[in-house]
């Protein structure tokens, strides 16, 4: 166990981590080197705010899928350098999940990117469904969008993720029916549906499809948006979208019999996913 740690486990390619100390997003190409630099954000946070000091060790992310765990040898007002000790490149989750997300009311947008990244989304992308309240007016698109990505950002920190999910520009119905269409699956989550997501079936070997745990072999080859998640806004799906939708290839699913708001059923629907999948 690495000296000052609490706990540790093995993270990424057997990478030995304190899954206490904190974790900070490095810049791309950061991790390459036998030393890295927190500047900016980051390092004042990590100087200022966790009050790093030398010795302690801290896990940078490159938010690409590099993991590194290093040894804070100095620190400045606004900078934290610190010496990598070990490093390695999480794989790259199969099948990736992508959850098309109307836009919900308030602050419930960023609640639900947090939560979606805390349990391992691979794509989020905005949509402004027709019966959506909220709406992204041209002058408020980008800094609704910031805020997204913000939060995506922070909570893959959170969550100890090496890779920081992809939160797409905001989406109209062709937007997402074409990501329906080069899907290996779409689901819409729908209260009428007649299956249940729990039985539909999924781009999985068949020893998980007869509910043995999956194996390796059974991975189905990488596609760029494997199974895609449609979640409507709080007042449904207009008629035109369900239909556009079904014309793409889309499968109707229902999570339960209980009724959640747009900003949980996505969490919702990954957590049965990510477990059906193998990826939990």
């Amino acid at each position: 166990m690495p000296d000052g740690c609490a706990a540790s486990g093995a993270l990424g390619h057997g990478i030995e981590v304190c899954v206490t100390a904190p974790v900070f997003l490095s810049e791309p190409g950061e991790l390459d080197g036998t030393t890295a630099v927190l500047t900016g954000a980051e390092g004042r946070h990590a100087a200022a705010v966790r009050r790093m000091a030398v010795g302690e060790t801290v896990h940078l992310v490159d938010g690409a899928g590099t993991r590194a765990r290093c040894r804070v040898v100095e620190v400045g007002k606004e900078r934290v350098v610190c010496a990598v000790e070990e490093r390695g490149t999480d794989p790259q989750p199969s099948p990736p999940l992508t959850v098309v997300q109307a836009l919900p009311k308030g602050d419930r947008g960023e609640l639900a990117v947090e939560v979606m990244t805390e349990a391992g989304v691979d794509r989020i992308v905005p949509w402004a469904a027709e019966r959506c309240i909220t709406r992204w007016k041209p002058e408020r698109a980008a800094k609704s969008l910031g805020k997204w990505r913000s939060t995506a950002r922070e909570a893959a920190k959170q969550s100890r993720r090496s890779r920081i999910p992809e939160v797409a520009d905001l989406a109209g119905i062709g937007d997402v029916c074409a990501r329906i269409a080069s899907a290996r699956v779409g689901i819409v989550l729908h209260e009428e549906a007649d299956s249940r997501l729990s039985q539909l079936p999924l781009p999985v070997g068949s020893a998980a499809a007869a509910g043995d745990p999956p194996r390796a072999e059974d991975a189905p080859a990488a596609v760029p948006d494997g199974i895609v998640v449609v979640v409507g806004p709080e007042g449904g799906f207009a008629e035109s979208e369900l239909r556009a939708l079904d014309a793409a290839g889309a499968v109707r699913a229902l999570l339960g019999s209980t009724v959640l708001r747009t900003s949980t059923a996505g969490v919702a629907a990954l957590a049965v996913l990510q477990a059906r999948c193998g990826r939990w």
